[in-house]
């Protein structure tokens, strides 16, 4: 299982690269997982519903399953937000684990700049950025840069620069001692 994190600031493409990268590497036969952080409180159940009927009434965890799907939700409670290494810990082996978001996280990421955003760019102050995906001239690239449009390279790339989960969770391990 490898892992690589699209990474950028919100409102510069990254969902929407991602929702075009998948179908382009899952139609060559590669298993992909994705990891996104989100950065408020959110909801994946419906409110009626029997799930959210026990989430609410205090379960910490609650899994919804039937023959097309299962779902296993946590309720941290009081509990502290999870960190990368341990949501990668959870996952089912796949080839491929695509990353949204964790920009702070020191995982290999591609960024995802868009110039109409007006926001700073990731690198070259993060050195974990190992290439860019943009409609615009990087500063002082050194690095591989992709059109946000050309999905055929950035999945090429994506699946030569991703590291194997064990390697990507030592590097987390690293930040947190």
């Amino acid at each position: 299982m490898k892992v690589i994190g699209i990474a950028g600031w919100s409102g510069a493409g990254k969902t929407t690269l991602l929702t075009r990268l998948i179908p382009r590497l899952t139609e060559g036969g590669v298993r992909v997982s994705t990891v996104k952080h989100a950065h408020h409180a959110f909801d994946i159940d419906t409110p009626g519903k029997d799930s959210h009927s026990h989430r609410a009434a205090g379960a910490t965890e609650v899994l919804v399953g039937s023959a097309r799907r299962w779902a296993l939700m946590h309720e941290l409670r009081t509990e502290r937000e999870p960190v990368l290494a341990e949501l990668l810990a959870l996952l089912s082996p796949v080839d491929l684990v695509l990353v949204e978001g964790f920009k702070h996280e020191p995982h290999p990421k591609l960024e995802v700049h868009r110039t109409a955003n007006g926001k700073p760019w990731l690198h070259p102050d993060d050195p974990s950025v190992i290439g860019l995906a943009t409609d615009g001239e990087p500063p002082h690239a050194g690095l591989p840069v992709f059109g946000l449009d050309d999905v055929d390279a950035i999945a090429g790339f994506v699946m030569g620069a991703a590291r194997p989960r064990d390697e990507v969770l030592r590097i987390l391990a690293r930040l947190r001692d």
